[in-house]
C-alpha cells in the first residue's frame, strides 16, 4: 500500500514538473521581435 502512494505521489510531482516546463516555454518572443528603449523625455 506503500508503494502505492509513493508511486502516485511522483507521479503527480512529474506530472507537475512536465506542465511547468510547457508553459514556461510557450511564452518565447519570436527572433525579429526586439524590446523597445525606454525614453527619458517622457519624464
Amino acid at each position: 500500500m506503500g508503494i502505492l502512494i509513493f508511486i502516485i505521489i511522483v507521479l503527480f510531482i512529474a506530472g507537475g514538473l512536465l506542465i511547468l516546463l510547457r508553459s514556461a516555454n510557450s511564452h518565447k518572443l519570436p527572433k525579429g521581435i526586439t524590446s523597445q528603449p525606454y525614453s527619458d523625455e517622457d519624464d
